[in-house]
């Protein structure tokens, strides 16, 4: 998780991407370079098995000078050793 949300802070499309799972992987993702990240707070990581788990986290960011809290309840999947975000309910 907190290796995704810096790619985000640092605008790394790529890496993103390559951490999402295949089967909810979007084809491109396309970042706004005005948003300027505030912090991250990881409020509760669950392991459900050895290769599922979920993190509960809340993210702070600025876009067009109005700030914006992401709540989420993030899925992840670790296939061949690798750890892939799935999914995530707001």
């Amino acid at each position: 998780m907190r290796s995704r949300y810096c790619a985000f802070v640092l605008n790394r499309s790529a890496y993103l991407l390559a951490t999402w799972h295949a089967s909810t992987r979007p084809a491109d993702m396309r970042q706004d370079d005005s948003t300027q990240w505030l912090g991250l707070e990881v409020r509760r990581h669950t392991v459900n098995d050895a290769d599922h788990a979920e993190v509960e986290f809340v993210a702070r960011y600025r876009t067009a000078g109005r700030g914006v809290r992401i709540h989420e309840r993030s899925r992840f999947v670790r296939e061949a050793g690798r750890w892939y975000y799935v999914d995530g309910d707001l």
